[in-house]
C-alpha cells in the first residue's frame, strides 16, 4: 500500500479519536516510513531533518505571543473594552437594532485586528466579551451570531491580509510550502489567490448575522466577574499613545524586514522602553507568550517533520500518478476531492497552519500534473488548509469564541460555536474554493 496514504489516514484517525496531534503526526510519520521500507533510523532522520523548517514559524508565533501578552499587560485592550461599554451605555435609549449592529461591527473589527493590526490572537476575547454579556442579554442577541463574527475575524483575516498571523500563514507557511513542492509563485500573489475563498466566508457571515441568527434569543441574567478589571489602569492616555505607536512601529518593522520575529520584538521593546511594561516583567512577558503559543508552534514543527517523511518515502510521485490517472484530467472532480481531503485533515488536527505542509506535499505535484494554473493551485492548497479550521472542536477559531461567550455557562461549545461556524464558513469555503480553482 502507498506509504503516504497510510500515513495520512492513520494521522487523521488518531486525531479524530483525540490522540494528541503531535503524537499522532509523529507516530503516523514513523508508520509511513516503515511502510515504505525506510526503517526506524531512516524514518527518524527524515522526521528530524524536517523539524528545522518549522523553527522560524514557531519562533514567530512565540514572539507575537509575547507581543500579545505585553498588550494585555499594558491594559490597552481593557481601555478599548471600557470605551465600547461607555458607548453602549450612552446609546442605550436609542434603537435596539442599530445598537446591536453597532456592537457586532465593533466585535468584528476587534476580531480582524487581533490577527493583523494588533496581533493578540484570541487573547482579546476573554477580556472584551465577558463584560459585554450583560449587554448581549439585554438586547437578546443570539450568541451564535457573535460566535460566527468572532470566528470570521479570526480565520478570514489571515487568509488575505499578510500581516501578523496572516503574514505567517500566507508567506512563511503557504508560499514556502508551495515553492518547496515545485510551484513557482511570487509571495505577493498568494493573498490575491485567496480573495475568492475569503469572499465565500464573508457571504456565510452575512447569512449567519442577517438570516440564520437574526431572531432574538433569551438568556438568563447572570453577573460575570471580570478579573482583569480588579486593578485600575494608570495613565490610560499614555497607554493608548504608546500602544498605538508600538502597533504601528511593529507593522513597519515587519514590512521592512519581512520578519514577524522582528515585528513582535520591536512591539514588546517599545512597551518596555516607555515603561508601560516594567523591565523586570520582560521575562514573564516572553515566558507567557511562549506558553500561549507553544502548542501551536510545536504542532507546526511536527507537521514539517511529517511532511519531510512523506517526501522521503518516495511514494508521493506514484500517488500523484495514480491520482492523475484516476481523475483522467477532470479538474472539477479533482478540485472537489482536494478540498474535501483538506477539510478532513484540518478537522482532525484543528490547525490550518499545520495542515498546509501536509497537503502541499501531496497536492501541489498533483495540481501541476493535472494542469491547474499557478494561482488555482495556490487557491486550492490555501483553501484546503483553511477548511475545517472554523468547524473543528479543537481549533482556536472555535475555542476562543467559546471561552468568552460561555463565561456565564450559557453557550455550548459544540452546538453554539462549532456547528454554526462549520455550516456558515466551511460550506461556502468549499464552494468558493472550488470556483477559484476553476476560474483562476
Amino acid at each position: 500500500m502507498n506509504a503516504v496514504v497510510v500515513g495520512v489516514i492513520l494521522m487523521l484517525a488518531l486525531t479524530l479519536v483525540r490522540v494528541n496531534v503531535i503524537v499522532a503526526m509523529t507516530l503516523s510519520a514513523l508508520v509511513a516510513g516503515l511502510t515504505a521500507g525506510l526503517g526506524i533510523k531512516e524514518s527518524l532522520d527524515a522526521f528530524n531533518s524536517g523539524l528545522s523548517a518549522g523553527a522560524e514559524i514557531a519562533l514567530s508565533y512565540a514572539m507575537l505571543g509575547a507581543f500579545a501578552v505585553a498588550i494585555s499587560k499594558s491594559g490597552l485592550t481593557r481601555i478599548l473594552a471600557d470605551k465600547l461599554l461607555a458607548k453602549v451605555d450612552a446609546r442605550g435609549q436609542g434603537s435596539q437594532t442599530l445598537l446591536s449592529y453597532f456592537i457586532l461591527m465593533i466585535i468584528l473589527t476587534c476580531a480582524i485586528s487581533s490577527q493583523n493590526l494588533v496581533p493578540v490572537h484570541i487573547a482579546f476575547i476573554p477580556i472584551l466579551i465577558p463584560p459585554l454579556l450583560v449587554v448581549f442579554n439585554k438586547l437578546k442577541l443570539d450568541r451564535r451570531a457573535i460566535a460566527c463574527i468572532l470566528t470570521f475575524g479570526l480565520a478570514s483575516s489571515y487568509m488575505v491580509l499578510p500581516y501578523g498571523f496572516g503574514g505567517i500563514y500566507l508567506y512563511s507557511i503557504l508560499h514556502k510550502n508551495l515553492v518547496d513542492n515545485g510551484l513557482q509563485i511570487v509571495n505577493t500573489s498568494v493573498p490575491v489567490a485567496m480573495i475568492i475563498p475569503a469572499l465565500g466566508m464573508f457571504i456565510g457571515l452575512l447569512i449567519a448575522v442577517f438570516f440564520t441568527y437574526k431572531k432574538q434569543r433569551t438568556y438568563k441574567s447572570i453577573t460575570v466577574t471580570n478579573q482583569s478589571n480588579h486593578e485600575p489602569i494608570k495613565n490610560p492616555k499614555k497607554v493608548m499613545l504608546v500602544g498605538s505607536f508600538a502597533v504601528i512601529t511593529s507593522l513597519i518593522a515587519q514590512n521592512i524586514s519581512g520578519s514577524m520575529i522582528l515585528g513582535g520584538l520591536v512591539g514588546v521593546m517599545i512597551f518596555s522602553l516607555f515603561g508601560i511594561v516594567k523591565w523586570e516583567e520582560n521575562g514573564d512577558v516572553f515566558s507567557k507568550g511562549v506558553a500561549m503559543m507553544a502548542m501551536i508552534g510545536f504542532i507546526m514543527i511536527s507537521a514539517q517533520g511529517f511532511a519531510s517523511v512523506m517526501q522521503a518515502t518516495g511514494d508521493i510521485q506514484s500517488l500523484v500518478n495514480s491520482g492523475a490517472s484516476l481523475f483522467d484530467g477532470n479538474k472539477p472532480i479533482a478540485a472537489a476531492v482536494i478540498l474535501l481531503v483538506g477539510l478532513l485533515i484540518t478537522m482532525g488536527i484543528g490547525s490550518s497552519f499545520s495542515t498546509v505542509p501536509i497537503i502541499a506535499t501531496l497536492f501541489v505535484p498533483l495540481c501541476l500534473e493535472l494542469g491547474f494554473s499557478v494561482m488555482a493551485t495556490a487557491a486550492l492548497v490555501g483553501t484546503a488548509g483553511a477548511l475545517g479550521d472554523a468547524g473543528s472542536p479543537a481549533s482556536d477559531s472555535t475555542l476562543g469564541p467559546t471561552s468568552g461567550l460561555n463565561a456565564d455557562g450559557q453557550h455550548d461549545h459544540i452546538w453554539d460555536s462549532v456547528v454554526p461556524t462549520f455550516i456558515h464558513f466551511n460550506i461556502p469555503l468549499l464552494i468558493f474554493g472550488w470556483i477559484a480553482a476553476m476560474v483562476l
